[in-house]
């Protein structure tokens, strides 16, 4: 790999990316073994200097060349401030980089990166850093992850929506948006419609009508009306389930991750999913489908409805 087209044979991967606490690092290390388990060889890269405990088996770490706790100490910054110094000394040391890619060449990489949005939105470092592995030929594919409890709040809900709209205009890469932790979407609370609204992103105005019933939110029903009209306009946004134990639904992202970047599997990897597909459900996928929670969630909606209704 170089600059221009030295090595001319393509690498495809992720870079993943969301808020703190999305469940990227989590995401990394169940897609490595899930795609580890089919026959793909798989190289995590850590770009996040702040991640220190790593679940995963990981084949580059930035570590190496930077670490937030020293940055902060030597240079008096905090964790934000920080953590854009790491990536602008990063995208100062693209050889560095460069180096360390180059020793996994015809493996599939996912890159864990920072927890801070800030560096999706609007600073240009990482974004500087994706497009240099563009021109070492690399297929990349932005995997956006999103804590499905923003569904509970409509308010939040609009705000992730304007962030993730935001993240995919700035980053300039093929995009999957995913709502994280399904399995525990129950645990957080009622949502106002069904979760197929959530991730089609359907009719945002009745979004906007359920938050005028808030006193709080309907003094900010024009600002609510005109941020959907954006989204709306836009027409770019949508999710993908996940709950990261269940191998039903990491196929279902990892084949929307594949198309958008490219990626193209033999007849080998695509019997070996097969199998894997069709195996009796082990100890480590006996966690509830996403489909299933969803089932769940409108069954004890309609349960609760009829409960009422016997009431009155």
């Amino acid at each position: 790999m170089s600059e221009g087209s030295k090595g001319s044979s393509l690498a495809f991967g992720q870079v993943v990316i969301g808020p703190p606490g999305s469940g990227k690092t989590t995401y990394c290390h169940g897609m490595q073994e899930f795609m580890s388990r089919i026959g793909r060889k798989v190289t995590v890269v850590n770009l996040d200097p702040a991640n220190e405990a790593m679940p995963y088996q990981c084949s580059v770490d930035i570590a190496e060349l930077i670490t937030l706790p020293d940055v902060m100490e030597n240079l008096k910054l905090g964790p934000n401030g920080g953590l854009i110094y790491c990536m602008e000394y990063l995208e100062a040391n693209f050889d560095w980089l460069q180096e360390k890619l180059a020793a996994f060449r015809g493996h599939y990489y996912l890159f864990d990166c920072p927890g801070q949005v800030e560096l999706y939105t609007h600073h240009h470092a990482l974004k500087n850093v994706f497009a240099q592995l563009a021109k070492w030929n690399f297929r990349l594919a932005a995997v956006h992850l999103v804590d499905s409890h923003y569904c509970t709040d409509p308010g939040k809900f609009i705000s992730v929506l304007c962030t993730s709209l935001s993240t995919m205009l700035h980053v300039e890469l093929p995009h999957v948006n995913v709502l994280s932790k399904m399995d525990l979407i129950e645990q957080y609370g009622k949502l106002a419609f069904n979760l197929d609204y959530y991730t089609e992103v359907l009719d945002l105005s009745y979004l906007v009508d359920h938050l005028a019933s808030d006193p709080f939110f309907r003094n900010y029903r024009r600002l609510n009306e005109k941020l959907v009209e954006v989204i709306e306009d836009y027409s770019l946004v949508s999710f993908v389930p996940l709950n990261v134990q269940d191998k039903e639904s990491m196929r279902q992202v990892m084949q929307a991750v594949d198309k958008a970047n490219g990626y193209s599997f033999g007849d080998q990897e695509h019997r070996s999913l097969e199998a894997l597909m069709s195996a009796a459900v082990g100890a480590d996928f006996h966690f509830a489908s996403t489909l299933a929670v969803q089932e769940r969630y409108v069954q004890s909606q309609d349960k609760a409805v009829a409960e009422e209704v016997m009431d009155l």
